[in-house]
């Protein structure tokens, strides 16, 4: 879908230049925003590199482990339908991690195993369980501590200050982030309770056809 998407509008975008006349223009921007592109790239490898490598240094000397022992009692609360000790929250914890510290990139595998894991403990369901929306929610909201790929556009299109986004950033992802929270909450109760509403006419029904039999 995406790639028809791109498709629509890279056509749309030429059949607009060649009509008012500035094909030439626009041949000449995709030439340097393709190397503005490799550049920028460049830039960005170097950056995840480091990160990257700082993850690395941290698993091992423990700091990761110490702070997925501290997010348990948050996975418990927002993901109770996950049994204690089992993988799922592992992932859930190191994607969280991974987020917080802005490297969406690390985050993304543990992301896919966590909903590998979550969907098993859903009986392989096509349709997803509350915990798995509550997991994707928490992930669109973003809380970050270090906006690392914001701070690396900025450097690289010299801004004068990359790292003063840092504040804002981190009012914008708490809000973003409660505001999932909750909602997650309220949803997963409205939800329990709309099952035992379900159950209980259920209950209710083959009463009244086994007194009427």
């Amino acid at each position: 879908m995406l790639n028809k998407l791109w498709g629509i509008m890279l056509l749309a975008g030429i059949i607009v230049a060649a009509f008012t006349g500035k094909i030439g223009e626009a041949g000449t921007a995709a030439i340097d925003s393709s190397k503005e592109a490799v550049t920028l790239c460049i830039a960005m490898l170097g950056v995840m590199s480091m990160w990257t490598g700082i993850m690395n240094v941290a698993k091992k000397a423990g700091l990761i482990d110490a702070m997925t022992r501290a997010l348990r009692p948050a996975l418990r609360f927002l993901f109770p339908g996950v049994p204690e000790g089992h993988r799922a929250n592992e992932y859930i914890a190191s994607n969280i991690i991974a987020n917080m510290l802005g490297l969406g990139w690390a985050a993304t595998p543990y992301g896919l195993k966590a909903m590998e894991e979550m969907k098993e403990l859903n009986q392989g369901s096509h349709i997803a369980s509350v915990d798995m929306c509550t997991f994707l929610i928490i992930n669109i909201s973003s809380l970050q501590l270090i906006p690392v790929n914001i701070i690396a556009y900025r450097s690289e299109y010299g801004s004068v200050s990359p790292t003063s986004i840092i504040g804002m950033g981190l009012v914008a992802t708490l809000v973003s982030t409660a505001a999932g929270v909750i909602f997650s909450v309220v949803a997963r109760k409205v939800f329990s309770a709309g099952d035992r509403g379900s159950v209980s006419a259920g209950l209710r029904g083959g009463g009244r056809k086994d007194g009427g039999a």
